[in-house]
């Protein structure tokens, strides 16, 4: 058995659920927040024997892309001591994946 942890864009999390629930793979769902941005992900759980990893993996690759997103960067402005905001594009979206190995599993 396997463990999927995939940490997600909080706009691709419902899609990739119901993409997941439609192929009858049961998903847990945390609220997380990202470093770079402090903008909401979602961690998704998803515990599969090992001829599922596949299908799980694709279906993180079809609902999760990487987009473009534009945000604001404040800026200090040395002449007047004062903050300017300044709009910068950044790349949000996509997943990170682990994979991890499962020893043992209960449900009670």
């Amino acid at each position: 058995m396997k463990l999927i942890v995939a940490i997600i864009h909080d706009e691709d999390a419902h899609d990739l659920i119901s993409a997941l629930s439609e192929t009858k793979i049961g998903v847990t769902k945390l609220a997380s927040t990202g470093g770079f941005l402090r903008a909401g992900n979602t961690t998704v759980l998803v515990g599969v024997e090992i001829d599922q990893v596949d299908v799980v993996l694709e279906k993180i690759k079809e609902n999760c892309k990487v987009r473009k997103e534009i945000t604001t960067s404040t800026a200090m402005m040395a002449e007047t001591s004062g903050f300017m905001t300044m709009p910068i594009e950044v790349t949000v979206g996509g997943a990170t994946v682990f994979i991890l190995d499962v020893s043992q599993y209960f449900k009670f």
